[in-house]
């Protein structure tokens, strides 16, 4: 009897070790992200980043494209070029120039107007961090908690749920085996439709560019448009002037 119990409870003890040792923490996962990534030595020798390649808008009156400038510098400034041909919608030109100087942001919009950028989305451009958030979130004020695993696709995926002090939840989906980023799902205002709108990032096509691994395919999708980006050239520690990113003089 006493032999049938020691048995038993040292069942019990393995058990318990291999489902300790199997936990993920939310710390595991974002170190495995970075990792995965490159590492965070490979990561912290960026300075700055210059993309170019094509964006294509899905519409009702069918896909239009055009082409995408995206330029990032240490340590959260951006800035976003589009131009697209809108003459088989009925509209000409669309150029929406997008800047964000680490403090301020600012839109330049041929077909909605020029505009300061403020509230919800400033937030959330003030959260961003080149060349990735999660080399510093906590210096950035978040929290990362580790939400329930979930399907993207066929994959399984970890959720890492990052909170920040201010702006929107991101609930970013990392492969269960690859540890990747492969979605972003982040609930963010839009000033222009005077409400929230979820929107859902897929991630794709990894290619290693200077030791860090980067999606040259982002994939946009909400319930009002799905915009997807292909990248065709990425460069990095470039030298870019601080006055990209700024509000122009005259706007």
């Amino acid at each position: 009897m006493k032999i049938m119990s020691r048995r038993v409870i040292f069942g019990l003890l393995i058990l318990v070790s291999a489902r300790g040792a199997s936990a993920q923490t939310a710390a595991d996962v974002v170190d495995k992200t970075v990792a995965a990534l490159g590492g965070r030595a490979a990561l912290g020798k960026l300075t700055s980043r210059s993309a170019t390649g094509t964006i294509t808008l899905t519409t009702p009156g069918g896909d239009v494209s055009g082409s995408v400038e995206v330029f990032n510098k240490a340590p959260n400034k951006s800035r976003t070029v589009i131009k697209v041909d809108l003459s088989s919608l009925g509209a000409g030109p669309l150029v929406v120039d997008q800047r964000f100087d680490g403090t301020a942001g600012y839109v330049m919009d041929s077909l909605q107007g020029n505009r300061e950028i403020t509230g919800n989305q400033l937030d959330n451009m003030r959260n961003g961090s080149f060349p990735h958030p999660l080399l510093n979130y906590k210096e950035l004020g978040m929290t990362v908690k580790l939400g329930e695993k979930e399907k993207v696709g066929d994959r399984d995926a970890y959720v890492l749920i990052l909170e920040p002090a201010s702006g929107s939840v991101l609930r970013q989906y990392v492969d269960a085996e690859t540890y990747l980023p492969i979605q972003v799902v982040v609930k963010a205002f839009v000033p222009q439709l005077g409400q929230d709108l979820e929107q859902t990032t897929a991630l794709r096509d990894y290619r290693t560019v200077d030791g860090v691994k980067l999606p040259f395919e982002v994939r946009t999708s909400s319930s009002v448009q799905t915009i997807t980006i292909v990248l065709s050239k990425i460069e990095h520690n470039v030298t870019i002037d601080d006055a990209l990113f700024a509000k122009p003089a005259n706007p």
